[in-house]
């Protein structure tokens, strides 16, 4: 359905849509005109209003999320559109900002905040290129450097080493844009356009480069930290890292696979465990933590107990959590708080049914997002889990992919979910009934595409009816058999690919060298 538009924002459209006019009559707009046309541009994709409209920004502040949000004159949200024309076009205006001596306006820009952009799958812009994370921190440092040798080569207006902008970005680094990033934090200093990094992820890069890096991006001011694929971050690191540096007004951290491992626990394990809960625990803003495959056994509470502010979303997927730690987790004071939970690739059925629904039971009044992947759910398991997810009545998503339920049990439980008010999103399993009989879960990777596709269709058309049939049409349903979309993942796929078989080879080295020795 199209979105209303104001006779303001048509009119905005219209003066835009001829950009050279435009250009010509920017000294006259008021300044209040300024972000209505900056959205028109947006809408339209005319970079070069954009880039003109940025130039002579004359207010002082400039924030992407809000002007690109829903506003009076039009209420659709462009801030998922991360056009590649549109962003460069800000971008190069802004360093053009403040190389122009002849603007009209009073320079009075402070603040630009570049945070509120939101990478999705499917893009509306006319272009079809889109500029996501990692696309936006290297044009940023880009621009930054391109800026200081610009300043340098020309003559430009005394006033212009007065100009200080704090440029607030979520940065995303890797091996292939680490020294540019490097660069342009170094020189931030004698840069008119401040980096401030606001969150800061890194995949694929060399444990000493993240450490360098991270002491750059003033990790005082950091809200969100993420070190994700490949960065071989361990326990004896992470304490290396909180014992280094301080995070006061961290509120989201998330740690790589295999952080910990409690299986080889000696004591000098337990005190370095026991030091990083303390240091999390002056974390005093954290309240987003994930963990994922790390084997934690037995030691969550001593990870958690320490943490006095209650976390709003956990993700312990595959981290071989115990009885102690389920039954830890339902009676912690975090459990009245969780809006988001992960507790993929654990067997709750078998291992703690009563504690689990103890703690859903707990979280109910806020739970936002559960994930139950391969928890051996079955269909024996249903009704026990409608009765937990009853009380769920703000739930908008729940995945349970890989999970052996048949047809049959999953109209049932979509009967159910109809019912929960707020439920937008919806990830179900393929049914075991289109398996070959046999197959045994969790289902590897290789076995997981041999299905019955037309049987698997059918299902998921009677699914889909069950939804309409209870109007429930704003709930989508769907089978992402290798995991959700992952914008950042999408972006850096080729690196990533590349990286892992540099791993692969180094491996297979070491052991045809470790091979070689022995024979």
């Amino acid at each position: 359905r199209a979105t209303m538009k104001s006779l303001r924002f048509i009119s905005a459209e219209a003066f835009v849509s001829n950009a050279e006019l435009a250009k010509k009559s920017l000294s006259s707009v008021a300044h209040n005109l300024f972000p209505l046309l900056f959205k028109a541009s947006y809408l339209l994709e005319q970079g070069e209003v954009i880039h003109d409209l940025v130039e002579n920004w004359p207010l002082v502040d400039f924030n992407m999320g809000k002007l690109l949000g829903t506003t009076v004159d039009y209420q659709e949200d462009l801030s998922h559109r991360t056009c590649s024309v549109c962003l460069e076009s800000c971008l190069t205006g802004l360093r053009d900002y403040v190389l122009n001596r002849a603007s009209p306006y009073v320079k009075r820009l402070k603040v630009v905040d570049l945070t509120g952009m939101k990478d999705v799958e499917v893009q509306f812009c006319e272009c079809k290129k889109t500029m996501g994370r990692w696309g936006r921190t290297q044009l940023l440092c880009k621009v930054c450097l391109e800026l200081l040798v610009d300043l340098q080569q020309t003559e430009c207006n005394p006033g212009t080493s007065a100009i200080s902008i704090d440029v607030l970005i979520d940065l995303f680094v890797t091996e292939r844009n680490y020294e540019l990033v490097v660069q342009a934090l170094l020189k931030k200093c004698y840069c008119p356009l401040k980096i401030c990094c606001m969150a800061f992820r890194s995949d694929n890069l060399a444990l000493q480069k993240f450490f360098f890096i991270i002491k750059l991006t003033d990790p005082s001011s950091l809200r969100k930290l993420e070190i994700v694929h490949n960065v071989r971050l361990e326990m004896e690191h992470l304490e290396i890292l909180f014992n280094s540096i301080h995070f006061p007004l961290l509120t989201s951290l998330t740690l790589p696979a295999r952080t910990f491992n409690v299986r080889r626990f000696t004591a000098t394990d337990e005190r370095m465990l026991t030091n990083i809960g303390e240091k999390m625990g002056e974390m005093t803003q954290l309240t987003e933590l994930s963990t994922s495959f790390s084997i934690l056994t037995g030691r969550i509470q001593k990870l958690l107990s320490p943490l006095k502010t209650p976390l709003k979303m956990l993700d312990v997927s595959n981290c071989s959590l115990n009885r102690a730690d389920m039954a830890y987790l339902a009676n912690s004071f975090h459990a009245n708080h969780l809006e988001a939970l992960d507790l993929s690739g654990h067997n709750i059925p078998d291992l703690y049914p009563s504690i689990f629904f103890k703690l859903l039971s707990h979280s109910s009044s806020v739970l936002r997002s559960l994930t139950l992947e391969d928890c051996n759910i079955q269909d024996t398991h249903v009704n026990m889990l409608i009765l937990g997810l009853s009380p769920c009545q703000k739930l908008q998503e729940f995945k349970f992919l890989g999970n052996p339920l048949s047809s049959q049990a999953l109209k049932h439980l979509f009967t159910f979910l109809c019912e929960l008010p707020k439920l937008k999103n919806v990830e179900f399993p393929v049914p075991r009934d289109c398996y070959p009989i046999g197959t045994t879960y969790p289902i590897d990777d290789a076995s997981l595409c041999r299905f019955d596709h037309q049987k698997y269709e059918s299902v998921a058309k009677e699914l889909n009816l069950i939804l309409l049939q209870a109007n429930r049409e704003d709930v989508k349903a769907s089978t992402p058999l290798f995991g959700s979309y992952d914008a950042i993942v999408q972006e850096t796929n080729n690196e990533l690919g590349a990286y892992l078989i540099k791993s692969f080879k180094e491996t297979l080295e070491k052991f045809t060298t470790s091979l070689n020795k022995m024979s």
